[in-house]
């Protein structure tokens, strides 16, 4: 069993749940997944472990969580920029450098744990329809702007470039921030072509 098991409804419930992920999602990224106990997370938040264990049974039910609220907060970091962008003259280069730059800063504040939640976390359909619904909700957004553009096929390209950009920033940028250049050059050029 990987979900929650129970949802937090009071203020006191919700503050106890938000200290155990902090504590998780600094132990993971410290430590890693495989030397993080739940003892440990538990004494990090400053709960027992049976208070951790009343909302989750176990360490991948924290990292789903984990994964859960990344993928929401990414999203709407994302549409910031999107709707930033709407309210300007189209310009493709900055657009491009905006997104690239917003999905770059989202991952490198914790790095390790971010490749833990994209390499380790549990693939539930729960996830899976999360991100591809945050995949479909970023392209529509993209697609727009790509429409402002002149831009042939927006629908497909856009749920491409935001699959593509999604990969390269776990792929090559994590690994040397120095790519992020190259990774806005190669969608400016892609996405500029008629």
């Amino acid at each position: 069993m990987v979900t929650p098991r129970k949802s937090p409804r009071q203020q006191r419930s919700r503050e106890t749940v938000e200290a155990i992920l902090e504590a998780a999602a600094q132990l993971f990224q410290r430590h890693g997944y495989a030397t993080t106990t739940t003892n440990k997370i538990a004494d990090r938040a400053g709960v027992s472990v049976g208070s951790l264990y009343q909302y989750f049974p176990n360490k991948d039910a924290l990292l789903l969580a984990l994964a859960d609220r990344h993928l929401n907060a990414a999203a709407r970091e994302v549409m910031r920029v999107f709707e930033r962008a709407a309210g300007q003259p189209p310009d493709l280069t900055r657009l491009v450098t905006d997104l690239v730059a917003c999905v770059a800063a989202l991952h490198e504040d914790r790095p390790q744990l971010h490749r833990l939640l994209f390499d380790q976390a549990p693939r539930t359909p729960e996830l899976v329809a999360l991100f591809r619904e945050t995949e479909r909700v970023l392209a529509a957004a993209l697609a727009g702007e790509l429409r402002r553009l002149g831009a042939d096929d927006p629908d497909v390209t856009a749920l491409l470039a935001v699959q593509g950009v999604e990969a390269q920033v776990h792929g090559a940028l994590l690994d040397d921030p120095g790519r992020r250049e190259a990774i806005v050059r190669l969608w400016v050029n892609a996405l500029g072509r008629k």
